[in-house]
């Protein structure tokens, strides 16, 4: 009777993929370990190869230059100790720009303010000098391609150290700076304001567009600097409580007054317009879909050629898709794609790098099956550089699937499946995202692929709320009342039990596991009645809707349809820590002691009302952690993935075998 079972999951199944017969799952240091390479980088003559490699368990990344006519040369090797490199820039032939990590303080300083700082520096390849540049940095706004020695580069407190997002109406304002790494100073360039943020700049370090909030009129407003003008012009504005997208994303090269947009203009999905800044209209309507939304376009990969091109637009339809703009540049990635062995089209495939004059490149390629890998092409030769995690094979590695299925409401809901090796039904994990207003697109999940090479099934649902399928998919989560712990937990719930019928998943082996959002939704889960659910993870979870509603209200964060989505949400949903006598499966939360978006008292608060409700449960504290992953080291790493293993099997009884 059960090979029957086996042989009618397998036939219902049709398109799931069943992987070979399970082995024995890898260690789960191989999971923990941070990046072995990664920021790879070439030089504008294409001569030198730069990158950051991480050696051992516990080191730092230290950077390597290699020379690209002998990469079996040893390289230049430089080491921040005791800061951290982050980011790599070249700059010139012989300069390369960086980004470091710096601990200034051991305890957050108020919510979004980490314990990390950013300082910047450079180094000459030629003379092996070193030099630290004063003054703070968040990150990277432009390399000046047209600027030889310089670079433009932002600042705001606490915010993602090293990285490059820019920040949304009401969030805190970032400076501009232009670092002239020849003379090592710095020369502001623009302070944003609440009126005048969100700063886009052009190839040349040029600021062409702006937005910001109109608070006489709760309007939110897009400014230009039109015909090389340092007057800032209106050319939009919509108001604050619209959910319409209306969003810069950059400027036809040849008529610089045509602007490229993602917006909705009046329709349900996001489409890729033209729209005239100096008749400030809408004009042609270049890509739109029914189904998603335009999430973005793919600059061209020769930055130093076409800084302010783009080759190409992407949406997700299950993966990144994308429709050329190019047809040189579709022509280059289609060769590359054939030159990458197991390469298909749930590939991540860029060029990350190339030389001024465009033969030499280095390539990024990711798939389920591949935790990111880097390949140089120089001089007509194509070669693998290395990888992120060197010691986890393809073979390791499990299918990853797209599947819809209909939440209980009738309401489709898209989802990815992880699916382990050896024939169902398995355990199963759903793992929603956190956010919850974001998109998600899952390629390579190391969460995702390092439970699933335990055995467990993993479900990631794109609940409603979730972004990239419209805006009554997005609203639906919270424009009649929050649904957090409502229907949104629903949808996943539904997902769950729609994988049980379809022979995938052991109805009696459920557990959730989330981060952020996601620990919320666990905790959520924890509590409901009837109980689908063997366990629950939170991991940095909101307990407290009123305590994190504070943050915001503090911060001034909220602002335009922010503030009603974060508003309704956290007013209107659920709260885990009214609900905490509900709770009746085994519990494990975890937290960062130094976690600035969702702050540790969040888990103190919730551990409280554990005790004084005699519920058991089971924490794990992740001393120095912040709330992001790339906060995490090794052995915050180690210790949160053995927890989850461990008590899936001895607490959750969700054993994979």
């Amino acid at each position: 009777m059960r090979d029957v079972k086996k042989l009618m999951a397998v036939f219902l199944l049709g398109v799931f993929f069943i992987g070979p017969a399970f082995s024995k799952p890898l260690p789960l240091d191989y999971f923990a370990l941070r990046a072995n390479v990664r920021n790879v980088i070439i030089s504008p003559d294409g001569k030198h190869l730069a990158l950051l490699r991480i050696n051992s368990k516990k080191g730092n990344p230290i950077v390597e230059v290699y020379d690209t006519d002998d990469m079996s040369k040893k390289p230049f090797r430089v080491n921040a100790d005791p800061m951290e490199f982050a980011r790599l820039y070249w700059v010139t032939n012989e300069t390369i720009f960086f980004v470091a990590t710096q601990k200034v303080r051991d305890k957050i300083d108020g919510w979004n303010q980490g314990i990390y700082d950013g300082r910047v520096g450079k180094i000459n390849i030629k003379t092996k000098v070193v030099k630290r540049i004063s003054g703070k940095t968040s990150g990277v706004e432009s390399t000046l391609p047209s600027k030889p020695n310089k670079i433009l580069t932002f600042h705001f407190k606490g915010w993602n150290i090293g990285g490059t997002e820019q920040l949304i109406v009401g969030r805190p304002t970032p400076t501009y700076y232009e670092v002239d790494l020849k003379k090592g100073t710095r020369r502001l360039v623009m302070q944003a304001t609440l009126t005048h943020n969100q700063i886009q700049f052009d190839g040349s370090g040029r600021a062409y567009a702006a937005s910001g909030l109109d608070e006489h009129n709760d309007e939110y407003v897009v400014y230009a600097r039109l015909d090389n003008s340092r007057k800032w012009e209106e050319i939009y504005r919509q108001h604050q409580d619209s959910f319409e997208k209306f969003s810069v994303i950059g400027f036809d090269d040849e008529k610089p007054h045509m602007f490229f947009v993602i917006a909705n203009n009046g329709r349900d999905t996001a489409g890729f317009w033209e729209f005239d800044a100096k008749q400030k209209k809408f004009k042609e309507l270049i890509y739109q879909r029914e189904d998603v939304d335009v999430l973005g376009a793919l600059r061209h990969s020769n930055r130093f050629k076409y800084a302010d091109r783009f080759s190409a637009i992407y949406y997700k339809g299950g993966i990144d898709k994308r429709v050329y703009l190019d047809g040189e540049e579709q022509a280059i990635y289609r060769q590359l794609k054939g030159l990458i062995p197991a390469a298909n089209e749930a590939d991540d495939l860029y060029i990350v790098s190339r030389s001024r004059e465009g033969g030499s490149m280095v390539v990024y390629h990711s798939n389920p099956r591949d935790p990111g890998s880097y390949y140089l092409l120089h001089k007509g030769k194509f070669s693998k550089i290395g990888g992120r995690s060197p010691l986890i094979k393809s073979k390791d590695l499990a299918e990853v699937k797209y599947i819809k299925y209909k939440s209980r409401d009738g309401k489709t809901i898209p989802a990815y499946i992880t699916i382990p090796h050896g024939e169902p039904p398995f355990p199963l994990v759903v793992m929603p995202h956190g956010g919850p207003y974001v998109d998600e697109t899952v390629r390579y999940d190391e969460w995702g692929q390092m439970l699933a090479n335990n055995g467990y099934l993993v479900l990631q649902p794109q609940y409603r709320g979730s972004q990239g399928y419209g805006q009554e998919f997005y609203k639906s989560a919270f424009i009649n009342g929050g649904q957090g712990g409502y229907k949104m937990q629903d949808d996943k719930d539904d997902g769950a039990l729609y994988l049980v019928k379809k022979g995938l998943a052991d109805r009696d082996k459920l557990a959730m596991y989330g981060w952020s959002y996601g620990g919320y939704a666990a905790l959520v889960a924890a509590a409901r009645t009837p109980q689908i659910y063997q366990c629950a993870i939170a991991g940095a979870a909101v307990t407290d809707n009123n305590l994190q509603i504070n943050y915001y209200r503090h911060a001034n964060w909220m602002r335009g349809s922010v503030r009603i989505e974060q508003i309704t949400t956290w007013d209107e949903s659920i709260s885990p820590i009214k609900e905490v006598a509900k709770v009746n499966v085994p519990l494990l939360v975890i937290h960062g002691d130094v976690d600035q978006r969702v702050p540790y008292e969040h888990a103190k608060r919730y551990f409280k009302a554990l005790k004084q409700h005699n519920v058991p449960y089971k924490e794990l504290t992740l001393k120095g952690s912040d709330h992001f992953s790339s906060s995490m080291y090794f052995d915050h790493k180690k210790k949160l993935y053995q927890s989850i293993i461990d008590f899936l099997k001895d607490d959750c009884n969700l054993a994979a075998r």
